[in-house]
């Protein structure tokens, strides 16, 4: 009976996942002695590295795990750290056969990779990719956000993460942090206490951004959405060289100054190869609780930027138009995007509608090799 209710437990225990790697402990080669004395469990388990952030709730979930099986009344749970050996064969495993450094989002993965893009900066890019990220995840996708917007960066504040949180290092790979069910990565998780200024040219950002893509595990992603910097510099060609498959979703406003702008950064992605897939118009009009309409920015920038990117045989859609909101705007202060914190704002109906047409569209497995073997 005590050998059975031994196996029971680490059952229960090898169920419970890593919060950072999102796999289960067993899956990880986590567990180490597991017994049972009389009613009282003694578990083992190894964390990747000391000082793992994730510590107190793996902990917490293991000894519940072990506390929920039937004929256990107590538990106790002994800590240790993988050794070297262990960590390395861990990495080799995460990586699934890739080499180090080698990106896993090339044109046969299955992962969507979308690009969102404006023309000009303070058009609201960065707070609409935070909330199609969460969107996305509360729909069960399993996604990624990178924050390429080096000199602007904005994605740990927009999503609640704390300052100063950093990605976990095992060894050569770093573990985004998750917020909202959304693992993200950006600049400002590296910055010393005191920094706030990137002041980078060309070559650092090309590797910064080269790095994200190959030194960060997101693990298996449905969708990697990347906030691109305002403007066709230098990491919209940098993204453009390593991601030629990506789609590319174009944000403007409603001004005339914003959409011309915008109509660039749309084709000089097509020049890479990479597809627009939409037009997001943010900051349109508001209605007003006396039914008067605040058109602070004017009309029709989203549909002169749809007009402009349409091709006879590849047509862009305006996905939405998403109107002035103080919601947005006191959701993204306080990190809470406006999808979760006040998902019946006409800001956030119109994002929720934008990450169901992304959804639903999907990514075509034309022209991508696949992994099967004809009979």
């Amino acid at each position: 009976m005590t050998g059975e209710l031994a196996d029971a437990v680490r059952r229960a225990v090898g169920a419970v996942t890593d919060p950072e790697l999102r796999r289960p402990l067993a899956d990880l080669d986590m567990l180490r002695d597991i017994t049972v004395d009389g009613t009282v469990a003694h578990v083992g388990i190894a964390l990747t590295i000391v000082g793992c952030p994730a510590a107190t709730r793996i902990e917490s979930d293991v000894h519940a795990a072990a506390a929920a099986v039937p004929g256990i009344e107590a538990v106790e749970v002994a800590v240790g750290v993988m050794t070297p050996e262990e960590r390395r064969a861990l990495t080799e495993r995460l990586r699934d056969g890739r080499a180090p450094r080698q990106m896993p989002f090339g044109p046969d993965s299955l992962t969507r990779v979308i690009a969102v893009t404006s023309g000009k900066g303070g058009v609201g890019k960065s707070s609409l990719t935070a909330n199609l990220a969460v969107a996305l995840a509360a729909r069960g996708r399993r996604v990624g956000l990178i924050d390429a917007d080096v000199h602007g960066f904005s994605i740990p504040g927009l999503l609640g993460i704390a300052p100063g949180t950093q990605p976990t290092r095992i060894d050569d790979l770093m573990l985004p942090p998750v917020a909202h069910d959304v693992k993200a990565i950006s600049i400002g998780m590296f910055l010393r206490e005191g920094e706030s200024v990137v002041a980078w040219r060309g070559p650092m950002l090309h590797r910064t951004v080269q790095q994200f893509l190959t030194d960060v595990f997101f693990g298996d992603l449905d969708v990697l959405l990347i906030d691109m910097p305002p403007g066709t510099g230098d990491i919209a060609i940098t993204l453009g060289q390593l991601l030629p498959h990506a789609e590319v979703l174009v944000v403007t406003t409603p001004q005339e100054a914003a959409s011309d702008v915008a109509i660039r950064s749309g084709l000089v992605a097509r020049q890479t190869g990479q597809r627009v897939i939409g037009v997001v118009e943010n900051m349109a009009a508001l209605t007003l609780p006396d039914g008067t309409v605040l058109d602070l920015f004017g009309s029709g920038g989203g549909q002169a930027v749809v007009d402009a990117l349409s091709q006879d045989a590849d047509p862009v859609p305006l996905l939405a138009s998403v109107p002035l909101s103080p919601a947005l705007r006191t959701g993204g202060d306080a990190g809470l995007p406006v999808v979760l914190g006040d998902p019946q704002d006409p800001a956030a109906r119109a994002i929720l509608a934008v990450a169901d047409a992304i959804d639903q569209a999907g990514r075509g497995l034309a022209g991508r090799r696949l992994s099967v073997t004809p009979r």
